[in-house]
């Protein structure tokens, strides 16, 4: 039989002479390993110690121990995932460590041993793979400049190195003729850097952004925006089809706004009870309206599902509330950026959707949030169902139990609304609550026994659901046009665009498909991505830009192009990152010291070079000349110039130049080097 009982039964003693129903497979086997005083006495009703200790953590425990593990379960992971796996700061540069000096080379297998003065603060582990430069021997024409070796016999301030490659020998020869000490690396020397890609690489054992693409409206709504597929649909039919079995299971087991959500109104929520409303209402059915009006404005090509889509909210609320928190807590206050209106409006929308708790128990769930909707409708397909059998006594615990209103008066199911919690069964004395195929017919109660004075849609409700749908309807087209006419010109070439993310889509585009949610911003080391407030109206509302005065883009990431949900930001490889252009250089000329003739200053090409684009260079200016038309020597300034065709526009000479010149020693106003995004000047 097809059975998803998944909740603790009611205990209650066993009726004399009646058979005591034998335990289930997991009781059976914890029964084997814990003490019996854990267990409750089936035959006497007494409770264990389990079932003591789910008492005090609450009724819903007691009932359906199950589904609160896993919403914890999931909780946890969402946390993890947003506060581990898109911290960058576990990253390390790659490690240079100098000053080796080789005391012994076998000739015959060429085992290497050398020794370092002064012992690291940590020891080299066993096998190990480095990169050994000889600098006298680098410096000969000709000569390869590396020998990778694997760490034998590890230490701090001794090593015996195996090569990890055939070496010839005339290059043993070489390195038993070695003098100076060496130098080992952790990669190849020369190597583009890639320490923040390869630790999200390492740390990303299921996506970052798993809980927004298993939100189906996340993605259905950006493809009807964008108007073309979008990569995260494919994991929106799994877990709508994974729904099917489960009805609306993502909203009872998955979803960590819920679970927030639950955690506010058992703290906050039920100590407050004046704002309270009735058990039914013009709010019941808000749900759809609000999809309603999110498609339709999908449809008119603008993506409001950002502002309303489950996780993209709780997502942003942790953005702003958790990542200070942490960032201030794990690297000091003074590397918190600065907010703007966009961060009051996002936190204003999350406390609001909390607050609705004051209402009623997990009012946004049961009443409002679209992406809830969208698995109600799903329940249409549902393969399981909550039934109720015929020794139903009318206790009414089901129905005041149930955290999602699916329980009608009669005590049978609201089946869109029920999200196969089961909550209800843990709870009911009789045992008469079953959870099976939604064609089982065996043995169930009544319908409207007792009466619910629920009727088939009559001209009253024929009306409330007309003026709902027309409300949702217009709601749709007017935020549409809304967003629309406060977005600014694309077409005018003076409009200034920011500079977005590397990989990022057209800017049109981008509107269309970025979801606001703030998972680029979390894991973009040093915060160079910050939400952008109302500059461009609510059509660039917490869409991110690069702030090149806070910081420049590292050239080891492509954080960001990996964590987009929705393809706002296309999927980079670091290589194609490193030669994609988010921007361009602009040199003002007013104002750089060398070309203003004030003092010499190289701080764009020395950021420029280190960073390994080498997209400025020097030139001469202000060089004075005799009477014969001769330079003077030791007069002018070198001044930078920028080569179109090598920047990126990463920011990171912005950044020196506003640290040093503008903060640290107050010569400029603003940076003499800017990013500038636009026609041409990036890739697009």
């Amino acid at each position: 039989m097809f059975r998803l009982n998944w909740f603790l039964p009611f205990l209650r003693k066993a009726k004399k002479g009646a058979t005591v129903e034998l335990p289930g497979l997991v009781e059976r086997a914890a029964r084997r390993v814990l003490p019996t005083s854990w267990f409750a006495d089936r035959i006497t009703g007494k409770p264990g110690l389990i079932r003591r200790g789910l008492k005090k953590l609450g009724d819903s425990w007691l009932s359906s121990p199950w589904r609160r593990v896993m919403q914890g379960v999931c909780f946890v992971g969402f946390l993890t995932l947003f506060c581990y796996v898109c911290w960058p700061y576990t990253a390390r540069p790659a490690g240079v460590w100098p000053g080796w000096v080789p005391i012994e080379i076998d000739a015959s297998n060429s085992l290497t041993t050398v020794a370092l003065e002064t012992p690291l603060a940590r020891p080299l582990a066993d096998g190990r793979l480095l990169y050994a430069v000889d600098p006298s021997a680098a410096a000969i024409a000709g000569k390869p400049p590396a020998v990778t070796f694997r760490v034998t016999q590890g230490g701090d301030q001794r090593l015996l190195l195996t090569p990890a490659e055939t070496l010839s020998p005339e290059r043993i020869e070489e390195l038993s003729l070695s003098v100076s000490p060496w130098t080992l690396y952790e990669q190849p020397p020369g190597a583009w850097p890639a320490h923040y890609a390869d630790e999200l690489a390492r740390k990303e054992r299921v996506a970052a952004e798993l809980f927004l693409i298993i939100d189906p409206l996340v993605s259905l709504s950006t493809a009807l925006a964008a108007r073309s597929w979008v990569w995260s649909l494919t994991a929106a039919v799994a877990i709508l089809a994974v729904c099917v079995i489960v009805p609306r299971g993502f909203c009872g087991y998955l979803c960590p706004l819920g679970t927030l959500i639950d955690l506010f109104d058992w703290s906050i929520g039920r100590r407050v009870t004046r704002f309270r409303v009735a058990d039914d209402g013009w709010w019941v059915h808000l749900k759809y309206y609000v999809l309603l009006a999110t498609l339709i404005a999908g449809l008119g090509g603008v993506l409001i599902s950002g502002y309303v889509a489950a996780i993209p909210v709780i997502t942003r609320g942790m953005l702003f509330l958790l990542g200070p928190l942490q960032t201030g807590l794990q690297r000091g206050q003074h590397l918190i950026p600065p907010w703007n209106a966009g961060h009051v409006v996002s936190l204003a929308l999350f406390f609001a959707v909390l607050g609705l708790g004051l209402l009623k128990p997990r009012f946004w769930c049961k009443y409002v949030c679209p992406s809830g909707a969208v698995f109600s409708l799903g329940n249409l397909f549902r393969l399981s169902e909550r039934k109720v059998e015929s020794s139903c006594i009318h206790c009414n615990k089901c129905v005041e139990i149930c955290p999602f209103d699916a329980i009608k008066p009669d005590f049978t199911t609201r089946t869109s609304d029920c999200t196969l919690c089961q909550t209800c069964g843990g709870v009911c004395p009789v045992h008469a609550i079953k959870f099976v195929d939604r064609f089982d017919f065996v043995d169930l109660k009544l319908l409207n026994d007792p009466p619910t004075h629920e009727t088939p849609l009559g001209r009253r409700g024929f009306l409330a659901t007309g003026v709902g749908l027309l409300a949702g309807s217009a709601g749709g087209v007017a935020a549409a046009t809304g967003i629309a006419l406060s977005s600014p010109d694309l077409n005018d070439p003076t409009t200034p665009r920011p500079v977005r993310p590397p990989g990022s889509v057209s800017e049109r585009e981008f509107w269309q498909l970025c979801i606001r949610c703030g998972e680029c911003f979390k894991a973009c080391p040093n915060d160079v991505l910050q939400p952008l407030g109302f500059a461009q109206g609510l059509a660039g509302l917490w869409t991110p830009q690069v702030v090149a005065d806070w910081a420049g883009c590292e050239s080891s990431c492509n954080a960001c192009t990996q964590v987009c949900p929705t393809g706002a930001i296309r999927a980079l490889t670091l290589d194609e990152k490193r030669h994609f252009r988010m921007g361009l250089a602009v040199v003002n000329k007013q104002t750089c010291l060398p070309i203003a003739g004030r003092e010499a200053c190289q701080l764009c090409v020395d950021e420029c070079v280190a960073a390994g684009y080498h997209a400025i260079e020097f030139v001469q200016v202000r060089t004075e000349v005799d009477k014969a038309g001769n330079p003077i020597e030791g007069t002018g300034f070198l001044a930078p110039v920028v080569l179109a065709e090598k920047c990126v526009g990463c920011g990171l000479c912005q950044t020196r130049c506003y640290g040093i010149n503008v903060i640290e020693k107050q010569l400029l106003p603003t940076s003499a080097i800017i990013i500038e995004a636009g026609a041409g000047k990036e890739d697009r």
